[in-house]
């Protein structure tokens, strides 16, 4: 993950981080709490007025891409060549200009840490999620919470009418990059502030456990399919910590989905 902090060079304002995960291609922001709906890009001003400071990947991208050349423009291949580029990438042309656009006066420059505010959001970051029976969502946060979310009194989102009609899209529920949404069919995202607004702490009952094993946990094969890697990759991991299996056997490991998804992004 690459972490860019954006800052606004007229004003002397940080405006907030710009995440950048790197295998999955995707873009998270996480705006600074002290902006209001001047001070923040236009882009943004519909979230400073509901207080939502953690901008959804879509809406992140579209920042991204307002700040560099197109991938339609028409002398793309001569622009390429020239900064020794194979691909088109919007990451690489934000590094090459530092998000300067005409504008405005926003830029970026890249950090190691999240500033104090992004950690802090972060204890809330989903770490699994699996759809139960009916409409309801099983959600488990950093911070330890384990909430339960029926989807029907989400009223408030554009999409979930989409997601309980359609089962098969139900039940595509997994877990978005970074812990910042839950996803169905990868099309359709539901944040994590919005969830855990939501959702009702529970202690676990046998059942939903049950369940939950059912739907996030991955053998050796499955893990390999899913970050098409070998086994020999895979073993790899688990000797660097990076993966801990839930189980250890001759014939093969046990993981949970959500580990092994959070070393494909």
């Amino acid at each position: 993950m690459k972490i860019f902090e954006i800052l606004d060079e007229e004003n002397s304002l940080s405006i907030g981080v710009l995440l950048y995960y790197e295998k999955s291609h995707t873009y998270i922001i996480e705006l600074s709490e002290t902006l209001d709906e001047w001070s923040a890009p236009l882009l943004f001003t519909r979230f400073i007025r509901e207080k939502s400071y953690t901008i959804p990947r879509d809406v992140s991208l579209m920042w991204v891409k307002e700040r560099v050349i197109p991938s339609g423009r028409q002398n793309l291949g001569s622009i390429l060549s020239n900064h020794r580029l194979k691909d088109y990438d919007e990451m690489k042309f934000l590094e090459l200009s530092q998000g300067r656009c005409s504008q405005d006066s926003l830029y970026i420059r890249k950090i190691e840490v999240l500033p104090d505010y992004a950690l802090k959001r972060a204890e809330k970051n989903l770490l699994e999620c699996v759809p139960l029976e009916g409409t309801d969502i099983l959600c488990f946060f950093a911070d330890g919470i384990t909430k339960k979310i029926d989807l029907k009194k989400l009223k408030k989102h554009d999409d979930i009418q989409k997601v309980i009609s359609n089962r098969v899209l139900f039940q595509s529920c997994t877990l978005g990059v970074g812990g910042y949404y839950i996803t169905f069919n990868d099309s359709i995202d539901i944040g994590r502030d919005f969830l855990y607004d939501a959702g009702a702490t529970i202690p676990i009952s046998l059942s939903d456990l049950s369940l939950f094993v059912q739907k996030n946990v991955l053998d050796t094969t499955r893990a390999c399919e899913t970050l098409e890697c070998s086994r020999q990759n895979l073993a790899y991991l688990v000797k660097q910590d990076q993966l801990t299996p839930l189980q250890e056997n001759l014939k093969g490991n046990i993981f949970l989905k959500g580990d092994i998804l959070r070393n494909s992004w």
